[in-house]
């Protein structure tokens, strides 16, 4: 099969403590790292995006504070993560700096990304960090998380982030080199499988069950992962990541398990859009404004005469006609009162309405569903 990576146009790479990280010792492995640097610089190169969610910073960082081998206490945790992570961030900085590449650092917990306004917080940072060629890099905000807000695992974050950011491709690099139909540590004969379309319950049976010592679910919370991805149109792959250019050997042809998406992430979130939330009010657009979104454009504030309802930034709402017909509905980058405040008016009017610089669209065409 030609591998998702290939037309990729936005990925998301997520790496393991155990990839990154000398076991105990808890130092980074960093030719390895520079090599997966070389990896990430070719892809940006070919005009492509590139996330990055990385493990590592209480492993990093219960070495430099001398903590002792073994389970840690949850502030022992927290402590290690805010030890390690200023030193991971660097890394990344060292790494892909030798390539002239800008790192940024989000820390992210489970309510990030399910608390409508910090996500759309987040998602804002991320989608202005690519536009202006940074390579974000994405870690679980382990210095606050409790058991309670936790992910967990990092496999069901990078799907998060994946998912938030409309990723086209989500490569979890792992000490294996993909899904096998039996467990291989048990059967010599197992055979990798290259492509799942669809996660049916004989896949996840291949997963098996959740061994001890596999902190973060091994192959079972990979296929959570996957169907996560899936479903927003991002095709996963489970590659081994042990080897130096572990990326450029999934171009190459290197085997792996691609989990392969059955739309686009565009159709995906317009999918969810149209048939997954609840509108919460409406706006009522004049006939310049209903031409130019047949034609697949934005629906900018000019082209507003009427709102309707109560909603805030990120909300679904109606779209309808001048006679009172709903020809769309989409998600509104103003809340109402700001809404309000700018419709009928030119983009370029909305910093001295408003008194900050938003959003030159009401509802963003990718935001957008015609009936």
């Amino acid at each position: 099969m030609t591998s998702p990576l290939d037309s990729a146009r936005r990925v998301v790479v997520k790496i393991g403590s155990a990839l990154l990280v000398e076991g105990q010792d808890g130092r980074i492995r960093r030719a390895w790292l520079n090599a997966l640097a070389d990896d990430i610089a070719e892809l940006k190169k070919e005009g492509r995006e590139v996330l990055i969610v990385t493990s590592g910073a209480i492993a990093i960082g219960r070495r430099h504070l001398g903590l002792t081998p073994g389970t840690l206490k949850l502030e022992e945790s927290q402590a290690a993560a805010a030890c390690g992570q200023i030193r991971l961030a660097h890394a990344y900085q060292e790494a892909l700096g030798r390539h002239d590449i800008g790192v940024a650092q989000l820390l992210l917990t489970l309510d990030d990304t399910e608390d409508r306004r910090r996500y759309l917080n987040a998602l804002s940072t991320l989608n202005t960090l690519l536009r202006l060629g940074s390579v974000p890099v994405v870690n679980e905000n382990d210095t606050v998380a409790t058991g309670e807000i936790r992910f967990g695992d990092n496999d069901r974050l990078a799907a998060r982030v994946a998912m938030m950011a409309s990723a086209d491709a989500l490569v979890l690099l792992s000490d294996i080199d993909g899904l096998y139909d039996r467990d291989p540590r048990e059967h010599d004969d197992a055979v990798l499988i290259p492509e799942v379309p669809a996660i049916t319950p004989d896949i996840e049976a291949m997963a098996g069950k959740v061994r001890a010592g596999d902190s973060s679910g091994g192959m079972v919370t990979k296929l959570i992962a996957a169907r996560i991805g899936m479903q927003a149109g991002c095709s996963m792959a489970i590659a081994d990541g042990r080897i130096d250019h572990p990326l450029l050997a999934i171009k190459e042809g290197k085997l792996c398990t691609w989990f392969t998406a059955a739309e686009n992430p565009t159709n995906a979130r317009k999918r969810w859009i149209a048939g997954a939330l609840k509108p919460t009010g409406s706006l009522v657009i004049d006939d310049g404004a209903l031409a130019a979104l047949s034609r697949g454009r934005s629906l900018l504030p000019a082209g507003v005469i009427c709102i309707d309802g109560s909603f805030d930034r990120g909300d679904a709402v109606l779209v309808k006609a001048a006679d009172g017909k709903e020809i769309g509905r989409g998600l509104v980058a103003y809340s109402c009162a700001d809404a309000r405040s700018i419709a009928g008016h030119k983009s370029g009017e909305i910093e001295r309405l408003l008194g900050y610089r938003g959003r030159e669209e009401l509802i963003h065409r990718d935001d957008l569903v015609m009936s």
